[in-house]
């Protein structure tokens, strides 16, 4: 009797090692799964702002994950911020994504090569504008 209570109690002796690898394969499974970029742990490197109270202003910020930014604002004509800037962070690539832009009374105007460009306009679109414009200059209107 004794054998057989010895032989059960090594089984699960067994079972909980067999559990207890368990746990720690997930366990470790899932701190690796953590994720393991800059991003998860990135901090301000710089971060300077200036502000004058009269609608002109400017800040630079930075990453240490190579996140960047920076931005001058000055008033507009029409009672709104004028502002131009960039910002850029890295792709997964490797290589930096940059955007630069100006917000002013005509909007919001970024420009990067990874935006898309509209295909050039077909060769009649440019006659009708042609065509439109001279019908305004003639008093034309339409209705």
């Amino acid at each position: 009797m004794k054998l057989v209570s010895t032989a059960c109690t090594s089984c699960i002796v067994i079972a909980g090692v067999v559990f207890d690898g368990i746990v720690f394969a997930c366990l470790a499974a899932l701190a690796l799964a953590r994720p393991q970029t800059p991003e998860s742990e990135a901090e301000t490197v710089l971060d300077e702002r200036s502000d004058n109270g009269d609608g002109n202003f400017q800040y630079t910020f930075e990453t240490s994950n190579g996140i960047r930014a920076s931005k001058i604002g000055t008033p507009g004509s029409e009672g709104q911020s004028n502002m131009q800037g960039s910002f850029s962070f890295l792709l997964p690539d490797g290589s930096t994504a940059e955007v630069s832009f100006v917000a002013d009374e005509n909007g919001y105007q970024p420009s990067s090569d990874l935006l898309p460009v509209a295909p050039p306009l077909p060769d009649h679109v440019h006659e009708l504008l042609r065509i439109a414009e001279e019908q305004r200059a003639s008093g034309i209107t339409f209705e």
